[in-house]
């Protein structure tokens, strides 16, 4: 290994990860014995899929192909058209009518009946929207989002993001490419219209996703920044003296990701009053929550729904459908939001400024709202007759969403929670504590595992031992004797703003068995280090393993 210590420390988890996988791969070939294939828990990519709404989109395509032939087919050459929307539910039921064995199809009629009968939608103007956008054969009209399409995923954004809390007015979605599109679109907006300038305090909740600690230093933005600390021993929720931070006027905005990433704990009822409380306070305070593992929570609400005009909501389909491929998001935003009424209030300079930004682009730029400005922003406004996303993603988007809408016994998502929370018990069996003792909770997603050495050697040997460990170990150096003896890459958890040293174990891309590997191969290297506990200390010998309740 070339790389000194100090260089990796100061690296992105991410990039650490790169070097941690080359150092796997490269010891696991020239070992070459049975099962030393590489195992990288160090991204959260997911190895499952939905597959009914992929079928339905392939189906859709071929449906939105015979549409297309036939509005040229006196032309041999393969020239199609535009699908034309008269009579286009009664040529889809026949299409549907001869295809009713084939994968996809009956998933598709769902859809169509379930717009139709449940959304109140026409199934036409459906249908059409769907045939048109997968064949991408236009601009993208809206640019934001298409009409029907953004009806159809505010309705699963209700129904996933919101849920049964009260909520009764409307909000907009722009539909993106993924989470991290989302983010510096919204960074850049933000900027761009003056409501965060350079020096501007923001705050984080902590730990975080390593992106949102990189990007505020950088020199587009230059935030000053306070940490929102979640408290392990708290099982990972904040303590109301750190929210309380908010409170302080010099802070601008507040992002979180919830549930959390890399603690992978959903906020609770609790905090979600106390935030609310401190926005009836500050109701100038901006929040960004990034959502995207909520729909692995149980019961979950956003900070969308109890602080709709404060919050601008980002999630992402990557993780749930197994999309990470396909860069699907969506960013939404309350229509009566904190957002349009600061720009508002802006001073004549800065209002002068905005106005011949958005002038070519709008007549009266001063009433564009920001959702709109993002879209602009987003094409570097000149190119804003071409934003949004390619169609055909937005219509595999619509099918995801309606997939988990028709589902109202929540089996697909019922299946993914047992099926990562069975590769957390493997895990944590194989470490050597049980379940339970992995601080599962009511508020746990397990989407991710923080294997935390100061809590794995408190519960496995006592305090005594979790005292001397967290002094003695080297995670990043920890980390690149798993990757090279073992050949499992892991992530630091100092790189998401953890302060003690830990890993963290994405629990969504591997299979039980590999699990249970990564849990032997972290227990192994614990044993090492009771070894040498017991040579530096007169105490009495430790033996190798020994759960202490």
């Amino acid at each position: 290994m070339d790389h000194s210590m100090d260089n990796l420390k100061s690296l992105s988890p991410f990039e650490l990860k790169d070097v941690l996988i080359k150092t796997a791969e490269g010891s696991a070939a020239v070992s070459r014995p049975a099962n030393t294939s590489m195992l990288n828990a160090g991204r959260g990519n997911p190895n499952f899929l939905a597959t009914v709404p992929r079928y339905g989109f392939f189906q859709l395509g071929l449906f939105a192909m015979r549409e297309s032939e036939r509005s040229f087919a006196y032309l041999p050459e393969g020239v199609g058209g535009f699908p034309k929307r008269e009579q286009i539910e009664e040529r889809f039921e026949i299409f549907a009518r001869d295809n009713k064995n084939v994968d996809g199809i009956s998933f598709l009629r769902g859809a169509v009946s379930f717009v139709r009968d449940q959304l109140g939608l026409d199934a036409s103007d459906f249908l059409y929207e769907m045939c048109e956008g997968i064949l991408g054969s236009n601009y993208p009209v809206p640019d934001r989002m298409l009409s029907l399409s953004e009806e159809i995923v505010a309705h699963y954004i209700r129904h996933e993001m919101i849920g049964e809390h009260p909520y009764i007015d409307e909000f907009d979605l722009f539909a993106v490419e993924g989470g991290t599109a989302a983010m510096t679109y919204i960074f850049n907006s933000l900027r761009a219209n003056y409501l965060l300038e350079h020096g501007d305090t923001i705050a984080l909740g902590a730990p975080i996703f390593t992106p949102y600690l990189e990007i505020p230093h950088m020199s587009d933005y230059q935030f000053k920044v306070v940490n929102i600390n979640a408290d392990k021993n708290l099982k990972w929720q904040y303590p109301k003296e750190e929210l309380d931070k908010l409170r302080d006027p010099k802070v601008k905005a507040f992002f979180l990701v919830n549930p959390a990433n890399p603690a992978s704990v959903k906020l609770d009822n609790e905090s979600l009053a106390y935030i609310s409380s401190i926005v009836a306070e500050r109701p100038d305070l901006i929040i960004l929550t990034d959502d995207v593992y909520g729909t692995f929570a149980d019961q979950f609400v956003s900070i969308f729904a109890t602080c709709p005009k404060n919050t601008i909501l980002v999630y992402s389909y990557s993780k749930y459908f197994g999309a990470t491929g396909w860069r699907l998001g969506v960013i939404g935003i309350h229509r009566d939001n904190i957002l349009d009424a600061q720009i508002a209030k802006l001073d004549e300079q800065k209002r002068t400024a905005l106005h011949a930004r958005y002038a070519s682009i709008a007549p009266e730029p001063s009433s564009l709202k920001f959702i709109d400005r993002l879209v602009a922003d987003s094409r570097s406004v000149a190119l804003n007759h071409t934003a949004g996303l390619s169609t055909p993603q937005q219509v595999q988007m619509v099918l995801f969403s309606l997939f988990a809408l028709m589902d109202t016994a929540d089996s697909y998502k019922t299946v993914l929670k047992r099926l990562i929370r069975h590769r957390k018990r493997a895990l944590y069996r194989a470490i050597g504590i049980g379940f339970g003792d992995a601080e599962d909770d009511i508020n746990s997603v397990d989407y991710y595992a923080i294997l935390d050495l100061e809590l794995l050697g408190e519960r496995i040997h006592g305090r005594k031992f979790a005292d001397w460990l967290i002094t003695h170990a080297d995670m990043t150096a920890l980390l690149m004797r798993l990757a090279h003896e073992a050949h499992v890459v892991l992530l630091p958890g100092r790189g998401f703003g953890i302060q003690h040293p830990s890993g963290r174990v994405s629990l969504a891309n591997l299979n039980e068995a590999d699990y249970k590997r990564i849990g032997k191969a972290v227990r192994a290297l614990i044993e090492e280090y009771v070894e040498q506990f017991n040579k530096e200390t007169a105490d009495k010998p430790l033996s190798k393993w020994k759960i202490v309740k």
